[in-house]
């Protein structure tokens, strides 16, 4: 892609505070880290503002320059951690070699339209690295635990042998442990029973409420919409309160009036329990596919001869049909992850994957509750990719992005 606006270098006064800024930064956390965050503050920003002027001032040889930065870094990384933080300190190098010339180059302006001003350049790059600031605070409690799970030692911690990448310090014997273990197993076992069943509960009755709710002549569409949703907005804790006191009644009734066994009942209690929790999700995916659905779709089928049945299968389930998936697919990670209600409204023969994680925190440590983790991680970034895909056909279907 060609620059959009031509760029020049910029003065010393601007790299360098902005070089700095970042510096101090890095610095604040590294510093916070050992216990002294204002001298952090202080050394980051001298330091890499000294080391970014050294680089400009040579600025004819940058690609010996870009060697040398990822040098210095690599080589005062392993000084204070060894082979990891090397790696860590030459990625570094690189980036702080591309930032600084990105800025004394005037880069930043070559993809940026001409008539921008320097308010609105600034605020197109924060707003970008607040962005990224929040995804890294959010996405590195998760990064943290996947290492963890292939760790050989019973820890909860980082080895000696793991940091230094030595192949003793890694195992697959949780992972193992999860598979070969009938405890383990039976729990899985209960999760791909109950969230399947609670998520086909869920999309029938959410995809009906979100067009009952979508007709124009609905009466009273927001108090119905609010109360359908609320188990979104109330407290976990409480829902599973009411819940365990409706569905022991239920319980009661459907073992000593109809005579069903106590652990189907069980299984009944929380797959009704999960359904109700994932119906919020249907009905808000399928009512925004609604929202650009074209209802003289219906009508000419219905003026065909087509019954409302007819006409919802071939007509209007086809093309909601992404927004229905998407919801199916959030009321599925809904139940499968969910541990509170499950306490309250099931018992030991409905114990569910993150009741066994719960159970295991709480009476015996062990790391194989990461390799799980690792697992429902992975399970759960492959759901929401094919949510995003939906989501992107669904736009196409309905015109709102190119083809």
């Amino acid at each position: 892609m060609a620059a959009l606006t031509p760029i020049s270098r910029t003065p010393l006064s601007f790299v360098l505070p902005s070089v700095a800024l970042a510096g101090a930064f890095v610095g604040l956390l590294v510093g916070t880290s050992n216990g002294s965050g204002l001298t952090g503050l202080v050394v980051g920003a001298v330091l890499m503002a000294v080391i970014a002027l050294g680089l400009i001032v040579t600025a004819k040889y940058e690609s010996i320059t870009r060697g040398l930065a990822i040098f210095g870094f690599g080589a005062a990384g392993f000084l204070f951690g060894g082979l990891p933080i090397l790696i860590l300190g030459g990625l570094a190098g690189w980036f702080f070699h591309w930032f600084t010339f990105w800025l004394f180059e005037g880069r930043y302006r070559a993809r940026l339209l001409p008539y921008l001003t320097s308010g609105q350049v600034l605020w197109h790059y924060a707003f970008r690295v607040i962005a990224g600031t929040i995804f890294v605070f959010l996405i590195t409690p998760i990064l943290v635990i996947i290492p963890l799970s292939f760790n050989a030692q019973d820890f909860f911690t980082y080895t000696p042998e793991m940091l230094s990448f030595d192949p003793a310090g890694y195992s697959l014997k949780h992972y193992q442990d999860f598979f070969s273990s009938n405890e383990w197993q039976r729990s899985l076992k209960n999760s791909l029973t109950i969230a399947p069943i609670a998520t086909i509960i869920s999309v029938s009755l959410g995809t009906l409420a979100a067009i009952g709710l979508s007709q124009s002549h609905m009466p009273f569409k927001g108090t119905i919409m609010a109360i359908l949703i609320s188990p979104m907005i109330v407290p976990l804790i409480i829902s599973a309160t009411g819940m365990f006191f409706f569905y022991s009644d239920l319980g009661n009734f459907m073992e000593n009036t109809l005579g069903l066994g106590k652990n189907f009942v069980g299984y009944v209690k929380v797959i009704l329990a999960h359904a109700v929790l994932g119906i919020p999700f249907v009905i808000i995916t399928v009512t925004a596919t609604l929202v650009g659905f074209d209802n003289s779709l219906t009508r000419a089928a219905a003026n065909m001869g087509a019954n409302p049945v007819t006409t919802f299968f071939r007509v209007q389930m086809p093309l909601i049909l992404p927004g229905v998936i998407s919801g199916g697919l959030f009321a599925f990670i809904t139940s499968f992850d969910e541990v509170v209600v499950v306490l309250f409204v099931g018992s030991a023969g409905q114990k569910t994957l993150p009741w066994q994680m719960f159970t295991g925190l709480r009476e015996q440590i062990s790391p194989t509750i990461l390799a799980v983790a690792t697992l429902l991680v992975i399970i759960s970034i492959c759901l929401l990719t094919v949510v995003e895909l939906l989501r992107r056909r669904s736009e196409r279907l309905r015109g709102m992005s190119p083809a």
